[in-house]
């Protein structure tokens, strides 16, 4: 029968036990706790597809505010090992290494993780106790130390299944606090040794009792593991440091002189200092990073595969048991630096290894750059308010995803971009876009793999402070879109070391120019049509013409009435047939059969899409938005010459008027400032970068 909730005095190891029982509160190692954090509520797990294949989303890492941003295969692996290690499987005594480019995520994925674990153990239900030893100086031998902690934050079921030093007698001690069976199995398969100075302290304080277990029981009190990040408690950080400050000492404590000057017995455990070490403070169910695990010196290398390999901690041959996941980072060139030196392979031999690439997803990358471009309002240096140009963002996110595409046979890089993000690629098909990926990731050399290589976030952070310390930037009291490739060009130019990795680069950021100038075409049609959103309009009549055509009740007049997926209402559209061949001529479409080849490729995705999204637009198809501009564009302004003659040339009254009105729009409608709105119309009426 389980004991009544009240039974035992708060604080005593049987009302702690009880409370276990009753399971109000949580005995299990850190594996089940972050298994249970990240999958306990089916709802928050989906699938996604990325890349052509499906793959599972965790939705608990995707919380509001600065989260985790793509990382698919990562995310999958760590979930992965982690519940391998909580069924008992081999990741249990391994460390879970992350390895990459500088700036692409790694050190903000541990540390967005520990946050979320510290988070969720600070919730009453999930909190993590630990034990006191109390009235030592009645037992002799401590001077002025009266109450001493586990220093390595040991649970206080391990100190209920090492009390007896028998498991028939503590089972009997569960038994009698209402455990069952089923539950007493469950306990002892968290089962681990007490550390030494624990278990070396209660030896004495039961010698000094007699073994009156109710008189030693009287002495333990039990406590909540403080949760701290300054302090490195539940969740801590060691950075590789040079080679003449760094030492074991860091990591696993050293004697302290303090306390020999207390301790009587010099054979005593606890006259070494483990929380002076950063493995003491985690130990207890907590998360430690290595930071660049690889960059530290050999003894330490070796320090942590024993720490791996067996999860203790040795000093002098006393050992205190450890239950911490161990996470580790590296970047490429070190690691590479490591395996070379053969002799230091067993550590790799007990890591579970994962390759992270930076984010290959142009639409996921607009969240990164909204995080690099920072939350709070921007000002210049005078104090004025900066205007972001709508542009920006999409221009950085863009350019620095094509650097991330490695060449290919079958694939340029736009449409790679393209197919990562879900979009279309003309007639290319994720499938390709799968053999390509398959084909990268069997390269030995990691760099050469899918995403490895490109510009990383700490260098879109560079180009982020180019563009705003510029003059332009400064007195325009704004961030054009346009200036953010000379602001890259510099960081390729000053931060990109390898010659083959600089000339590719800077041939993707012609193409990002290409890119930019296409939205910029977008802007200035709309502005032109006076209307955010009439350059979608009319892609979508294109596609809704060329639908109709083949209607069955498509009448003589030519109007065809159909149902808009978006607002479920009948809508007659007229088709214009000279409309439908000016925009397939304009894409390079010259005979028949090219024509209703293509024609008959957008009602295929027409379909596809529109039953998994019904707001799906056709505006990432870049060679239809194109030509629809440049249709609509000359036909539209065919008595001013042409849109840019009348905006180049505003001498005459209606040319001027025209301008007006196109930068009223702008900046009332588009989200333009007056400064960003005037160098977008210069820049369209440019030649630069027109493809």
């Amino acid at each position: 029968m389980k004991a009544k909730e009240n039974s035992y005095p708060v604080g005593s190891l049987m009302h702690h036990i009880t409370e276990v029982i009753a399971q109000r509160r949580k005995f299990e190692n850190v594996y089940e706790s972050l298994t249970r954090m990240i999958l306990g509520d089916p709802k928050q797990i989906k699938k996604v597809n990325v890349n052509g294949r499906y793959t599972f989303d965790f939705q608990v890492l995707r919380q509001k505010g600065r989260h985790l941003v793509g990382m698919f295969d990562e995310l999958n692996s760590f979930v992965s090992y982690v519940k391998d290690a909580a069924e008992g499987g081999s990741s249990r005594e391994m460390a879970f290494v992350l390895i990459g480019e500088p700036g692409n995520g790694k050190t903000f994925f541990v540390d967005y993780v520990s946050k979320l674990y510290r988070d969720f153990i600070a919730l009453p239900e999930n909190m993590r106790f630990t034990f006191t030893f109390n009235n030592l100086d009645k037992l002799g031998g401590y001077g002025q130390i009266k109450t001493i902690e586990s220093q390595t934050f040991e649970d206080p079921l391990i100190l209920a299944m090492n009390l007896f030093g028998s498991k028939e007698k503590s089972t009997e001690f569960l038994t009698k606090l209402g455990a069952d069976k089923k539950q007493i199995a469950g306990f002892y398969k968290n089962f681990r040794p007490l550390g030494a100075c624990s278990d070396y302290i209660l030896d004495q304080i039961k010698e000094h009792y007699n073994n009156d277990i109710d008189k030693v029981l009287e002495n333990i009190s039990i406590v909540p593991i403080p949760i701290s990040e300054s302090r490195g408690t539940l969740t801590g950080k060691y950075a590789a440091k040079d080679k003449i400050t760094s030492s074991a000492v860091d990591l696993l404590g050293e004697e302290s002189i303090t306390r020999l000057l207390h301790i009587s017995d010099t054979n005593n455990p606890y006259r070494f200092d483990l929380r002076r070490g950063a493995l003491a403070r985690v130990a207890g169910g907590g998360i430690h990073f290595a930071d660049e695990i690889f960059k530290n010196k050999k003894d330490l290398v070796q320090v942590y595969l024993g720490v791996i390999q067996n999860r203790t901690i040795d000093v002098e041959g006393f050992k205190w048991p450890l239950d911490t996941l161990i996470i580790a980072t590296s970047n490429n060139d070190e690691f590479a630096r490591f395996i070379e030196e053969k002799e230091e392979a067993p550590i790799v031999d007990r890591c579970r290894i994962s390759y992270m690439a930076h984010n290959t997803n142009y639409l996921l990358q607009e969240q990164l750059t909204d995080y690099a471009l920072g939350s709070l309002e921007k000002t210049t240096f005078t104090g004025a308010k900066l205007h972001i140009d709508p542009n920006l963002n999409q221009a950085l996110s863009t350019t620095t995803i094509l650097t991330r595409m490695p060449p290919s046979d079958k694939l340029s890089p736009l449409e790679m971009m393209k197919l990562s993000a879900g979009e279309v690629a003309g007639e290319k098909s994720l499938k390709t876009l799968c053999e390509v990926i398959d084909q990268l990731n069997t390269e030995p050399d990691i760099t050469k793999r899918f995403g490895q290589k490109g510009i990383g976030h700490r260098n879109l952070g560079r180009c982020i402070q180019i563009l705003l310390e510029s003059s332009e930037t400064q007195e325009g009291r704004c961030m054009y879109a346009g200036d953010v490739f000379r602001a890259l060009e510099k960081v390729i130019l000053d931060y990109v070391h390898e010659p083959d990795n600089r000339i590719k680069y800077l041939n993707d950021l012609k193409l990002g120019k290409t890119l930019y100038r296409k939205d910029v075409m977008t802007t200035i049609f709309n502005a032109y049509m006076d209307e955010p959103d009439a350059i979608e309009k009319d892609v979508l009549n294109y596609v809704n013409m060329i639908i109709g055509l083949d209607a069955k009740n498509l009448g003589s007049d030519k109007i065809w009435t159909y149902r808009d997926p978006q607002t479920r209402k009948l809508v007659p559209l007229k088709i214009d047939e000279s409309f439908i061949d000016s925009v397939e001529s304009r894409m390079g479409l010259k005979t028949k059969e090219q024509k209703m080849s293509y024609r008959t490729t957008i009602s295929k995705i027409y379909g596809q899409k529109m039953m998994q999204d019904t707001r799906y637009n056709f505006m990432d198809n870049n060679d239809l938005v194109k030509a629809v501009t440049d249709v609509r564009l000359k036909s539209d302004v065919a008595g001013a010459g042409s849109l840019v003659g009348a905006l180049s040339n505003r001498t005459n009254e209606e040319n001027q008027k025209l301008f007006n009105r196109m930068l009223d729009t702008m900046k009332n409608k588009l989200g333009y400032c007056e400064t960003c709105a005037l160098k977008t119309i210069e820049y369209f009426c440019t030649q630069d970068d027109v493809s």
